[in-house]
């Protein structure tokens, strides 16, 4: 009996560095039923030839052109051209691990849920991802503490182990996983019934993940994430969270305001968790432009205003101070009363980090 089609989307820009081990990692999936949608966005390096040699060696590959339009955009665009029965997304700096596949689908499958997830795995050299790999590959014996004392069988009738995975119906995924930082749209598989009902918010640059989850929920009967570990997460220097301030990082504010209309309409009991989201997206901003330099610091004043803002409006809910993460209570309350010091003193102290690190750096 053959296999469900899966269709692996991967949105391209400037990625001849790391694409073609992208791929590699996903044609070499131990799921055999797949087709890899590679969007190429108006890259300008080597990355249109890389996806012509690709789409040649592999028979699964289909590469499509766009020009510059956007994550978002280009996902939307294969999204739409897709003829799997279920979907996934990686980003092209990324990679998977040999059984990704398999176990999200056996998992999908075995609960019958719109939505499985996993965890992921960080990585930054060849040899930290070869060691990630050789650390998944089946053992019979001595299971880490988060797997479930038993092994499960695939769809070839082969024994895998088996994580720890928690189901969830639509309000407890979204106040038990979305809320709690799971807001990543990779490391996850989708059937195509849900997808079908929603395509990524373009134009936005930091938090169409999130928004796209969210967009996803009225839709959503069911989702299990599991404890499995597939997702070889790059951390890229040159990634777009890497990147000093501009003012596409308000967006990250934006679309936590907008995903709070939307889950205040479902749910009006979870004021307070979606209030300390905005004042966490605000603080993440905050700190973005504590980074600049002196002018730099001067010219974003008016975004540093309509942060100072939307904290105090935030602020103004009753517990949204108890979701936040460690630290950021204090900060919050410290950048609103005196918000010019907050900055200077993060700078600063972010300084002091970094000349401390080079310091320990040459004595190594």
């Amino acid at each position: 009996m053959k296999r469900d089609l899966i269709s692996v989307i991967v949105p391209v820009h400037n990625g001849q560095d790391y694409l073609e081990n992208c791929i590699e990692s996903i044609a070499g999936q131990s799921y055999d039923n797949l087709e890899i949608l590679i969007v190429n966005d108006g890259s300008t390096d080597r990355t249109g030839e890389i996806c012509a040699g690709l789409q040649d060696r592999y028979e699964n590959v289909v590469v499509f052109t766009l020009e510059d339009l956007g994550v978002s955009a280009a996902r939307n665009y294969a999204m739409d051209r897709a003829k799997g029965a279920f979907l996934t997304f990686v980003d092209a700096d990324d990679r998977l691990c040999p059984d990704t596949l398999s176990y999200l689908h056996e998992r999908i499958t075995a609960t019958d849920s719109d939505l499985a997830g996993c965890r992921f795995h960080i990585w930054g050299t060849a040899q930290e991802w070869e060691n990630i790999c050789r650390s998944m590959e089946p053992k019979s014996a001595a299971l880490p503490a988060e797997k479930i004392t038993f092994l499960a069988e695939n769809a070839d009738g082969q024994k895998q182990e088996a994580y720890a995975e928690q189901c969830y119906d639509r309000r407890q995924y979204l106040a038990e996983s979305i809320l709690k930082d799971n807001c990543r749209c990779w490391s996850k598989l989708y059937r195509r019934r849900l997808v079908d009902q929603v395509r990524f918010r373009e134009g936005l640059t930091v938090g169409e993940d999130m928004l796209f989850l969210v967009d996803l929920l009225p839709f959503l009967e069911s989702a299990v994430e599991t404890a499995y570990p597939g997702y070889g997460y790059y951390q890229n220097p040159a990634g777009v969270m890497q990147r000093p301030f501009t003012s596409s990082y308000m967006d990250q504010v934006r679309c936590w305001e907008t995903a709070g209309d939307l889950i205040l309409q479902m749910d009006e009991e979870l004021k307070p968790q979606t209030a300390s989201k905005i004042i966490t997206a605000v603080m993440l901003t905050v700190g973005k432009i504590a980074l600049c330099s002196t002018k730099e610091r001067r010219q974003a004043g008016e975004y540093v205003r309509q942060c100072r803002g939307k904290l105090k409006e935030q602020l103004q809910i009753p517990g949204s101070l108890s979701y936040l993460p460690g630290g950021y209570s204090m900060k919050a309350r410290l950048f609103c009363g005196l918000p010019g010091f907050y900055i200077w003193l993060y700078h600063g102290l972010c300084r002091f980090k970094r000349m401390l690190k080079q310091m320990q750096d040459r004595r190594r």
